[in-house]
């Protein structure tokens, strides 16, 4: 398992960051050098209030060895076109250290915040993936752009907008995923998927897994090099007293997203399908104080990895080391001995193998979950 992680911005734990905290865009140079240094892997960047592809230009800029990705840019309010040449340049400012994570919101952003008609997502995505490819592969090998497909129509590219061949031509391109659908899009199109936080271990490998391999089967392609990277939920911090307020994030956090109907498949995988229909509810009538209580501490630690610093890495591996290829998690650095801290859960992760996790994705489990 590699350790990727979120910009460790302030004192704000990135896992569990609340809606409300900005990016510190200034930061962003000098925080990805410190994660080059302490020997973090990798850096990838969300999208919510700052456009991931500018946040990652400066990252880019300031390092030589971090891999960076968005963890997920959304994929239908772009063009496939302009999707693949900020991932072209960024590819090439990077030098080939870029991976594209997309996603595809749901139906209710899709239409009220995006202002686009909706369709089905994953027929969606995978046209979408399937034309950034051919946009890419007309670039690198000046080959005509053809693509043609129900949601896009592609045949025009003069020398003028050709952005021409690149160094380093192969980014992967993962999917954010929940539901067996888009799991199957990504083993029929993508290199990896990004399972949603509350998708837990057993979930991830009866679910999501199973159908990734349907998916490429249907495709004829191989799962060789197919990655599985994740953003747990984690309620982590320096002492006992700190980790309790963090705890209380966290069944904020599990309950907001029990109501939202998109995630129900991962909740109702545990038995927890009527404590989503009794959170959608309250989240309709704007209960939001209400939530939290009905995370009682079973759910919690079904859900979240919930450690101090000194033990989370661990408890990162025994949970997710057989079935996630890259876990991201980060810690504020507010001294030197919180820099000390995230060098050290940097070791112990990068430290460990994710053979296990590549021979669960290539083959059926042997036991399904009881």
């Amino acid at each position: 398992m590699r350790l990727e992680t979120l910009l460790p911005l302030g004192k704000v734990d990135p896992g569990l960051r609340a809606p409300d905290a900005p990016l510190d865009i200034h930061s962003v140079a000098p925080m990805a050098r410190l994660l080059e240094e302490v020997g973090y892997g990798g850096l990838v960047v969300e999208e919510t209030k700052d456009d991931p592809f500018t946040v990652l230009a400066l990252a880019a800029q300031a390092t030589e060895r971090l891999r960076l990705g968005t963890a997920v840019a959304i994929a239908f309010p772009r063009s496939p076109t302009v999707t693949a040449m900020s991932a072209w340049t960024l590819q090439k400012l990077s030098r080939g250290r870029f991976t594209l994570g997309l996603g595809s919101q749901v139906r209710g952003h899709i239409e009220r915040r995006y202002g686009m008609a909706w369709s089905p997502a994953g027929p969606w995505m995978r046209e979408y993936v399937q034309a950034v490819r051919a946009v890419w592969d007309c670039w690198q090998n000046a080959v005509p752009l053809r693509f043609h497909g129900v949601h896009y129509d592609l045949s025009l590219m003069v020398p003028l907008f050709d952005a021409g061949p690149i160094e380093h031509p192969g980014i992967p391109i993962h999917l954010a995923a929940v539901n067996a659908v888009m799991c199957g899009v990504a083993g029929e199109v993508a290199d990896g998927i990004r399972p949603h936080p509350v998708c837990t271990p057993s979930y991830i490998r009866e679910v999501m897994l199973p159908a990734v391999r349907t998916g490429a089967a249907r495709a004829g392609r191989s799962l060789d090099g197919f990655r599985v990277c994740m953003k747990p939920l984690v309620a982590s911090a320096r002492t006992d007293e700190e980790l309790a307020v963090k705890v209380r994030d966290a069944r904020a956090r599990i309950a907001f997203y029990a109501s939202t109907p998109g995630y129900r498949a991962a909740f109702a995988h545990l038995g927890l399908g009527d404590l989503a229909t009794e959170a959608s509810r309250l989240s309709k009538v704007q209960d939001w104080e209400a939530l939290p209580g009905l995370i009682d501490d079973d759910v919690l630690t079904e859900f979240v990895v919930v450690g101090t610093h000194d033990t989370v890495a661990e408890r990162l591996l025994e949970r997710f080391g057989d079935v996630v290829t890259d876990v991201e998690f980060s810690i504020a650095v507010r001294d030197q001995a919180d820099r000390e801290r995230l060098a050290e859960l940097a070791r112990v992760i990068q430290g460990a193998s994710d053979e296990p996790a590549r021979e669960a994705i290539s083959r059926p489990p042997s036991r399904a979950r009881p």
